[in-house]
């Protein structure tokens, strides 16, 4: 695991880093790194394989984050998530996007959430748009529950059905096709196929025609934490669902945290999407800025986005699979 740290942007990220190393008794990332490996941990790969095309820079933060988890001395994997998300947010460049949203401090609070037993399902809202929301799903369902006394449920709820079944298809989860009447307003479960008999086949795959059935969905399932995607239908699904969903949540006085996956400047939507222009990406932060408890910077689903966006190379959505992942690693081998 002997690595030479290089990774984009170095040099205006390393004040920050090694502020954030030094403060928790760590000399530079290459203490950090002998830290994880004495732990039997290698965050670094553990980053490349949850997102292959993802940078070094993203590599090497969660080498930080760990080290400084397990620097702290952190009792349960939730506790190691907030530690991990220090050691994200050290990664943000100044005066960016990311660093005025402290997206890395918000992953890590949402991942010590999903392994907080009051989370019962969190819901990747149109995870079809990318393969993005299914990398962060088969990490979350692999790693959450070593250390949950109760399932965390994870579902994909995004629109057309013929993507759903090719996604569960794919990665091995579970397809359930629905019916939503729109006389009644009930949702019919029409059939349900799994695609793998592994931790995999956990995770419901939902494709839905609209924003109606979109919501019933997210009530059929009793959703408590979903992020939304952001690339290829923010302005017609996901953000109207969310939004829908949170203000029913509100009025039935039962609780719901929603996370908007992107936003920030500087990328256009597909013309089909909106009418915003030039400024479209401005429209996905908009929507989100009007449903979300916690908003992050950039792509859901592509690193170069994020990195743009002053944060790592890494889609938002495998982040928070790779943040639960590293958790519980860290968690495990510290209560060894």
């Amino acid at each position: 695991m002997i690595r030479e740290v290089k990774f984009e942007s170095q040099d205006r990220r390393m004040k920050q880093i090694l502020a954030a190393l030094n403060e928790n008794g760590i000399k530079d990332i290459e203490e950090a790194n002998a830290i994880c490996e004495e732990y039997g941990l290698d965050p670094y790969l553990a980053c490349e394989e949850t997102q292959p095309i993802c940078f070094e820079n993203a590599k090497w933060a969660y080498v930080v984050g760990c080290a400084i988890a397990i620097k702290k001395g952190v009792k349960t994997a939730a506790e190691a998530a907030e530690a991990i998300g220090i050691g994200l947010q050290a990664f943000c460049i100044p005066g960016s996007v990311a660093d005025d949203r402290k997206v890395g401090l918000g992953h890590g609070n949402l991942a010590a959430m999903l392994l907080r037993e009051e989370t019962k399902c969190f819901a990747f809202l149109a995870g079809h748009e990318s393969f993005a929301a299914a990398e962060g799903a088969i990490k979350i369902a692999a790693k959450a529950d070593k250390v949950r006394k109760e399932p965390l449920r994870v579902i994909l709820n995004g629109l057309g059905k013929d993507a759903a079944q090719i996604i569960a298809r794919i990665n091995g989860f579970t397809y359930v096709q629905t019916q939503f009447d729109y006389f009644t307003g009930e949702l019919k479960e029409v059939q349900r196929i799994a695609y793998s008999d592994g931790p995999r086949a956990k995770v419901n795959c939902y494709g839905v025609d609209d924003v109606r059935e979109g919501v019933a969905v997210m009530w059929h399932e009793g959703v408590d934490v979903s992020i939304t995607g952001n690339s290829t239908n923010p302005t017609r699904f996901q953000h109207p669902t969310a939004g829908t969903y949170k203000k029913e949540r509100v009025l039935a006085g039962k609780p719901y945290f929603s996370v908007a996956s992107g936003g920030g400047t500087g990328r256009t939507l597909h013309p089909d999407n909106m009418a915003a222009g030039p400024a479209s990406y401005g429209m996905t932060d908009t929507m989100g800025r009007m449903h979300s408890d916690a908003q992050f910077a950039g792509s859901s689903s592509v690193p170069a986005h994020v990195e743009m966006m002053g944060f790592l190379g890494i889609g938002n959505n495998p982040m928070v699979g790779c943040t639960v992942a590293c958790a519980v690693d860290v968690a495990t081998a510290l209560n060894k």
